[in-house]
């Protein structure tokens, strides 16, 4: 499995991106994630893209980052952002999402952004495991979706001293049941440092360190 850096507007990431929004609009019965995008967005160094390929070369998952800062949508300075974090349902089961968040934490951190921050909805409870279970705790709402009550925002520092805002879960918010019930955790954020899954190989190629379009 190689993991290679894309822009947002690639071929293979906007065959993707239209899989997400067909699963997205049937979970949520809408027309799927409206967030403004931009693919300008996701490039370096304010950001990155990536697109996994399994041994026939085909894309089967994806996910970026992009900064953000302080401003009326509820984002703190020095943010980075997760988007777009999706992998086929043949691809599901062998850890690639964790593989691919991993790259993306560590990239960020390097770009010199201090918090992952991420939206996600009460539909999806197989991506709130996911990030509990990486270290993201509950955090302000922020984002296109922080008024909707089916929304789930959590965050994760990325440097030593970095903390997440105190008082940011609503009370009595609790995310969707998780086959045994997870919890919703304390809005106190647990640092814990992205390690990259010592099985299997984890390759990043750049083609040349920029991105195609």
């Amino acid at each position: 499995m190689n993991i290679h850096m894309r822009a947002f507007d690639h071929p293979d990431a906007v065959k993707l991106n239209d899989r997400v929004q067909l699963e997205y609009a049937e979970r949520y019965g809408d027309e799927g994630d409206v967030t403004p995008l931009d693919a300008t967005m996701f490039d370096p160094p304010r950001g990155r893209y990536l697109i996994a390929y399994d041994a026939s070369d085909s894309p089967v998952a994806t996910g970026g980052w992009r900064s953000q800062e302080r401003n009326a949508e509820g984002y703190s300075d020095g943010d980075a952002e997760l988007k777009r974090m999706y992998v086929i349902p043949e691809g599901r089961g062998h850890g690639l999402a964790r593989r691919i968040l991993a790259a993306l934490e560590a990239d960020a951190r390097t770009a010199g952004r201090t918090r992952m921050v991420l939206e996600t909805g009460d539909k999806q409870p197989e991506a709130i495991a996911l990030y509990l279970s990486s270290g993201y705790e509950p955090c302000a709402k922020f984002g296109h979706y922080r008024t909707y009550e089916s929304s789930r925002c959590f965050a994760k520092p990325l440097r030593d001293g970095a903390s997440c805002p105190s008082g940011s879960v609503r009370a009595g918010a609790r995310p969707a049941t998780l086959g045994t019930e997870a919890g919703w955790r304390a809005s106190t954020c647990r640092e814990q440092t992205a390690r990259f899954s010592s099985r299997g190989s984890l390759k990043i190629k750049s083609e040349k360190l920029s991105f195609r379009r």
